[in-house]
């Protein structure tokens, strides 16, 4: 543990960060998941609504550093195949 009071300070504010990451980022999954779990029922409608949703999670994730530009666009064209694969 840090003895400087700046360091206890960052400490804390580092791990409420880290806390904040890691729930953008489970419930970024949880969107994904979403729209697959759509996918594979075949119900076009839902899925077009959660992709709508995770599309926006994701724009967000990278505007806040979370993820990379590259992995969002890659997310988004899987999930729009997958959605445009619906008959």
């Amino acid at each position: 543990m840090p003895q400087i009071k700046s360091q206890m300070k960052r400490v804390k504010t580092n791990n409420k960060a880290h806390k904040l990451i890691v729930s953008k980022k489970s419930a970024l999954k949880s969107s994904i998941k979403a729209v697959l779990a759509a996918v594979d029922a075949q119900d076009k409608e839902a899925a077009i609504i959660a992709y709508n949703s995770c599309c926006s999670k994701l724009d967000k994730a990278v505007a806040k550093g979370i993820y990379h530009k590259n992995y969002a666009s890659r997310q988004k064209s899987r999930l729009a195949t997958a959605v445009n694969s619906i008959k």
